[in-house]
């Protein structure tokens, strides 16, 4: 290997890479505002696989020149396709939506946990108690409710009465 080769394999590599770069951005962002906020709002897991999927597919673009900047716009097209038709079709169902989206948990409730709750979805009291602290809390007995949201934040409300989300 030449000692060239660790900053790039050859000019025409990072030409291609500032072009196709430069393009699927552009369209990107086209994409994202014209199918509207809710494309990347990251409200339930589904939302978040998405973005996760967008920022993959635009870096496999940059990165593989094996894929087409068409190719590309097209995968990125589809992601943000599916993720129109899947939130579209879950306003519209609540039995489409409660397979896609899941319900927020209750971990903890007048100042004790929810013990069931937290081990349902993995969360330890440490945990729990750490995002108290982050909000002002000292002990559990502070907490009025602690929710686990479908987005995986967790709100809390303090018995003060001051709703927090973390």
């Amino acid at each position: 290997m030449h000692w060239s080769e660790m900053f790039f394999q050859s000019p025409r590599g990072l030409v291609r890479t500032l072009i196709v770069g430069g393009l699927a951005y552009i369209a990107l962002v086209l994409f994202l505002r014209i199918s509207g906020k809710r494309t990347l709002a990251k409200l339930n897991a589904f939302d978040l696989v998405v973005t996760v999927a967008l920022g993959s597919t635009l870096s496999s673009i940059l990165l593989q020149e094996s894929i087409a900047l068409t190719e590309g716009l097209v995968a990125l097209a589809l992601l943000i396709g599916a993720q129109f038709l899947v939130t579209f079709a879950s306003v519209r169902s609540k039995r489409f939506a409660s397979l896609v989206r899941s319900e927020p948990s209750l971990l903890a409730k007048d100042g004790h946990f929810c013990e069931g709750s937290l081990q349902r979805e993995r969360i330890t009291k440490d945990e729990a108690l750490s995002v108290v602290r982050a909000n002002g809390g000292k002990e559990i007995a502070d907490v009025e409710f602690l929710v686990l949201e479908s987005d995986g934040t967790i709100s809390v409300r303090l018995r003060d009465g001051k709703p927090r989300a973390v």
